[in-house]
């Protein structure tokens, strides 16, 4: 079975090109799910809904769990409900970004 540990780690070797952190460390994934058989589904936002990013970054997030092995399926669904805050981001994220 795949754990979400492993997930997440494949999550944090996404980036928003315009942000030099990780986008589990910004706080864009709301929820990590993992179904029978290792299917993944991924419920996450982007810092804004006119991001430029807005095609790659789901599809990279889909790639590197994908990666993942035993996994089967990944399904990655945006959202802007609840709106993306910087107050999701780790701590370690706002002090990469001078918020600290």
């Amino acid at each position: 079975m795949v754990q979400k540990e492993q997930v997440i780690e494949a999550i944090k070797q996404v980036y928003d090109p315009e942000i030099p952190v990780n986008i589990y460390e910004l706080g864009l994934i709301y929820e990590i799910t993992i179904l029978p058989l290792n299917n993944i589904e991924i419920l996450m936002t982007l810092t804004s809904p006119n991001c430029p990013a807005a095609d790659i970054i789901p599809s990279q997030v889909e790639e590197k769990i994908k990666a993942i092995e035993g996994v089967h399926a990944v399904t990655v669904h945006l959202t802007f409900e609840p709106a993306y805050t910087m107050d999701r981001m780790s701590e370690a994220a706002k002090l990469e970004l001078g918020f600290a």
